[in-house]
C-alpha cells in the first residue's frame, strides 16, 4: 500500500511521522506546503491553498490512502481570510476526494468541533446538526462536505483542542508564559475535550487497520465521520490548571502561576468560539473497537515526553 502524509510539517503531520506507524503499513510519502520537512528532509510540494495543482501530484505518486494532515487552522485569522481558509479546508479536499474515488483510494480527514455551534450541553453525537459560528469552521464544513460528496471511499475525523510536545498550542504557550509570569487569567466557560495528537494517530491507525481487515460490506459500515477524541471534559481554565500541576511536578516550571478564571466576554477575539465542544467518542470506540482515554492520560503523556526531552 503506497500512502500519501499531506501537512507534514503540521502537529499531527509530524506525530505521524515521529510515531512511525504509517511507515509500517506500506510505503509512506510524506509532503508539505514547501517541500522541506521539519527534520531537513526534503519531500514532497502539496500546497492546498492552490487546489488545481494537487491532481498532478496524485497522478504521480498514485496513493492508495491519501491521509490528510494539513489544514488552515488560524481561527481568529480566517475571519479576513475566509476564501483562503476556504481553499485549503473545503475545495482542495474535494479534489483529493474526486481523485481517490476515480482511483479507488481512500482518504483520511480532519475536521473539527467548530463545525457546531456549542450551545449544547451534552457531548455532540455524529449526526447533530452542524451549525459553524465562524470562517473557520464554516471552512472546515465545506471540506467535510465535499469529500462526502465526492464518493471517495473515506473517514472524517472530528477532533477538537489539539496539542502535542510541538508546534503551536495552548499547553506549550501556557509554559511558555507559566515562565514569565506569577499569574494568567484563562477562560473557564468554554468547555471541550483536550486531545493529543498521539491519541488521534493511535486512533486513525486502529481506523486503518480495521479497514484492511474488513471486506466491502464492512468497509462500507466502517466509513464515514467519526469523533476521535479524548473522553471526558473540562474547560479551558481546569486544562491550564492541570498543565501547571503537571508540569511543576515534573520540573519543566520552577512553580505553578495561579490561574485566575475569566469569561469568554472578559477575553474577546475576532472569532467566536464554541462554548461546549464535547464531541461523543462512543461510536469510535465501538465501531473499532479502540479505547479513547481521558484527557488526563494524554496530558501526561506530553508532559513526561518534554520532561524527558529536557533530561
Amino acid at each position: 500500500m503506497k500512502i500519501l502524509l499531506l501537512g507534514a510539517n503540521g502537529q499531527l503531520g509530524r506525530s505521524f511521522i515521529e510515531d512511525g506507524g504509517l511507515a509500517m503499513r506500506g510505503e509512506l510519502v510524506t509532503a508539505s506546503r514547501d517541500g522541506q520537512r521539519f527534520d531537513g528532509a526534503a519531500i514532497e510540494t502539496a500546497d492546498l491553498a492552490v487546489p488545481g495543482s494537487l491532481p498532478a501530484l496524485l497522478d504521480q505518486l498514485r496513493p492508495d490512502l491519501i491521509v490528510n494532515a494539513a489544514a488552515y487552522t488560524a481561527v481568529d485569522r480566517a475571519e479576513q481570510e475566509e476564501s483562503l481558509a476556504t481553499r485549503v479546508n473545503g475545495e482542495a479536499v474535494g479534489v483529493l476526494g474526486r481523485w481517490a474515488a476515480a482511483h479507488g483510494a481512500l482518504v483520511a480527514h480532519y475536521s473539527t468541533d467548530y463545525v457546531f455551534d456549542g450551545a449544547a450541553s451534552a457531548p455532540y453525537p455524529v449526526d447533530a446538526p452542524t451549525a459553524p459560528l465562524g470562517a473557520y469552521g464554516h471552512s472546515k464544513l465545506a471540506g467535510e462536505q465535499a469529500l462526502r460528496g465526492s464518493g471517495a471511499a473515506h473517514f472524517i475525523f472530528r477532533t477538537a483542542w489539539v496539542y502535542a510536545p510541538h508546534g503551536q498550542n495552548f499547553l506549550r504557550t501556557m509554559l511558555r508564559v507559566g515562565v514569565e509570569r506569577d499569574e494568567l487569567r484563562v477562560v473557564a466557560d468554554q468547555v471541550g475535550a483536550p486531545t493529543s495528537t498521539a491519541l488521534i494517530v493511535a486512533g486513525t491507525l486502529a481506523a486503518l487497520d480495521a479497514w484492511q481487515a474488513a471486506d466491502a460490506a464492512q468497509r462500507r459500515e466502517l466509513q464515514g465521520t467519526h469523533h476521535l477524541v479524548a473522553s471526558g471534559h473540562t474547560s479551558w481554565h481546569g486544562f491550564a490548571e492541570a498543565i501547571f500541576t503537571g508540569a511543576a511536578e515534573r520540573g519543566l516550571i520552577a512553580r505553578a502561576p495561579r490561574v485566575a478564571a475569566i469569561t469568554t466576554a472578559d477575553y474577546p477575539t475576532p472569532a467566536k468560539r464554541p462554548a461546549w465542544s464535547v464531541l461523543d467518542n462512543a461510536g469510535f470506540q465501538q465501531r473499532f473497537g479502540y479505547a479513547l482515554p481521558d484527557w488526563q492520560s494524554g496530558l501526561r503523556d506530553v508532559l513526561d515526553a518534554l520532561a524527558h526531552q529536557r533530561a
